[in-house]
């Protein structure tokens, strides 16, 4: 089951922008555009993430979170306000993270993905096409017949499937990966991705984008 966030943002076209971010997600969502709305709904449950600005007509973002901190509910902030007092003061009362506008939507969605990871909220069974991940177990099954995959290669496939339809760097996918950047250094990407697409059948979907990286077109 898809997990159910709650946007807290004034500037409809901001609000938007984040919805669309998290469909590509694959997450559902509502927008709330003031501080006392926001309090109603997230106390009324039903959410399990709450992406959070800082400047909101009704109750600021800080006001908002002391009011929800106690329903368990993680939060984000993402707000224009870059000053490091604000992003102190909005990490001690208690939100999980606190990302400053503008951003692009994978790094919103990978700071998503870790928030809800540690809240056990993450889906653990991926599903592309005939191909059926766990990502708990390690296994994939394509067409009910296991494949064996790398550890990294299973990464990679995890990454593409949560990804779809976003074309990715070769420097996105080692950072989220391996965890660090080579220098110019991109071909042990291009070896995993090749052997994923190889070894799930997945040419003319796992896409090459000349010059870039790879995308998985969306089912």
């Amino acid at each position: 089951m898809s997990c159910k966030i709650l946007i807290v943002e004034d500037d409809s076209n901001i609000a938007k922008y984040i919805q669309a971010c998290l469909t590509i997600g694959g997450y559902d969502s509502e927008i709330c555009s003031d501080g006392l709305s926001a309090v109603e709904r997230a106390c009324g449950g039903g959410f399990d993430l709450i992406l959070l600005d800082v400047m909101l007509p009704g109750l600021d973002g800080f006001q908002v979170m002391e009011s929800v901190k106690d329903s368990g509910v993680p939060v984000i902030y993402l707000t224009a306000v870059q000053d490091v007092a604000h992003k102190v003061q909005g990490l001690k009362s208690g939100a999980e993270d606190y990302i400053v506008k503008p951003f692009e939507a994978l790094e919103l969605l990978a700071r998503i993905e870790l928030v809800m990871k540690r809240h056990h909220k993450a889906e653990t069974v991926l599903a592309y096409g005939d191909i059926t991940l766990d990502a708990e177990r390690h296994t994939v099954e394509k067409g009910g017949q296991a494949v064996a995959l790398s550890p990294k290669e299973f990464d990679v496939l995890v990454f593409f499937i949560r990804h779809q339809d976003i074309v990715i760097s070769r420097e996105r996918l080692l950072s989220a990966v391996w965890d660090y950047a080579f220098e110019g250094e991109t071909r042990t990407v291009d070896t995993h991705v090749q052997q994923v697409r190889r070894k799930l059948g997945l040419q003319g979907r796992l896409v090459t984008v000349p010059t870039y990286g790879y995308k998985l077109l969306k089912m």
